[in-house]
């Protein structure tokens, strides 16, 4: 069963030695990711994430090994403990940041589910409904947790690395809420021209996420909600009570 669930965005930024001038600036964000990694280590040391990524719907295995020298500095990066697996060199950002949080914090291995920014929300639904019935019967003994990996608009004032726009403070705050609160029927409700519009590759993962909620009840934290740099970054962590 899923007991955890930690959202949280995926840019290279949250890797200190990716920007070595801006590792104040980049500090709050980091520190929330951590934050909500850290705690869903300690629920369970072998992790799920689903990711969103260009290309058809696959899945990072966790015996992947790469680095983030396509971001500009050889940082390796593990989905595992264990020793060789298959090296990708040009794995996934969010396979990259998975398995990133998951050496930060101690966890034993990631799992990544990818799939494409334009994933109709039905079948986002659909699969979170899967991944969240395979963690209930899966013979591995421990409670199941899932890493969400996506980041919000990318139209945010002047710093924006995308056109402005000014619908995007409103999709951000309507996002945020959504997470807050754990709140399944709202993240459903996102519509996939509007967030393809703001540039949120977050959509899918989010909707994924909402197949996994359910209809239950989850606690629920929002521990980061801003736009540095012109993105919108989410963090929030969701619990079974």
């Amino acid at each position: 069963m899923i007991t955890r669930v930690a959202v949280v965005p995926n840019p290279p930024l949250l890797v200190p030695e990716l920007v070595p001038g801006s590792v104040a600036d980049t500090a709050g964000v980091r520190d929330a990711v951590l934050e909500a990694a850290a705690w869903l280590a300690e629920e369970s040391e072998h992790w799920l994430a689903i990711g969103v990524h260009d290309g058809p719907r696959r899945a990072v295995p966790p015996s992947t090994r790469s680095t983030f020298a396509g971001y500009g500095v050889d940082v390796p990066v593990a989905l595992s403990d264990e020793p060789g697996g298959e090296v990708e060199p040009d794995a996934p950002l969010p396979a990259l940041v998975a398995g990133w949080l998951r050496g930060q914090t101690g966890a034993t291995s990631v799992h990544v589910e990818l799939v494409p920014p334009g994933y109709p929300p039905d079948e986002c639904i659909g699969l979170g409904r899967r991944l969240a019935d395979a963690a209930q019967r899966s013979a591995v003994p421990g409670p199941g947790v899932l890493l969400v990996l996506g980041d919000g608009s990318i139209r945010h004032g002047e710093r924006a690395p995308a056109r402005p726009d000014e619908r995007a403070p409103a999709f951000e705050a309507r996002v945020a809420a959504a997470l807050a609160k754990a709140d399944a029927a709202a993240l459903s409700s996102i519509e996939p021209e509007l967030a393809a519009d703001m540039g949120a590759m977050g959509r899918a993962a989010w909707q994924v996420a909402a197949g996994v909620l359910g209809d239950d009840r989850w606690v629920s934290k929002l521990l980061y909600s801003d736009t540095p740099f012109g993105v919108g970054y989410h963090v929030a962590t969701w619990e079974r009570p």
